[in-house]
């Protein structure tokens, strides 16, 4: 699982079936201190998440797929909860 934050939309007029109805996203992974790391992915939304918010993401298929509770979905990246807060202890 890792933080990100949602820098865009995806628009797609023909996609699988096991996506419709669900919403594509951009999102840029972060450090625990807002700092982008690594490329931008692409992910299907399970929460409602908007442009900007921070969300939780899992990366890994089943994981992913699991989140959209359909089973054998083709996706590698699921947002799965918006974060409110992040609080680290030393």
């Amino acid at each position: 699982m890792k933080i990100g934050r949602v820098v865009g939309t995806v628009v797609s007029t023909q996609k699988h079936k096991k996506f419709e109805g669900s919403k594509l996203l951009l999102v840029q992974p972060l450090t625990l201190d807002d700092r982008p790391i690594g490329p931008v992915l692409l992910t299907v939304d399970t929460v409602g998440a908007g442009v900007l918010e921070r969300v939780l993401i899992v990366l890994e298929g089943r994981a992913a797929g699991e989140a959209l509770k359909r089973k054998a979905t083709p996706v590698d990246a699921a947002i799965v909860g918006i974060v409110d807060t992040i609080d680290v202890q030393p």
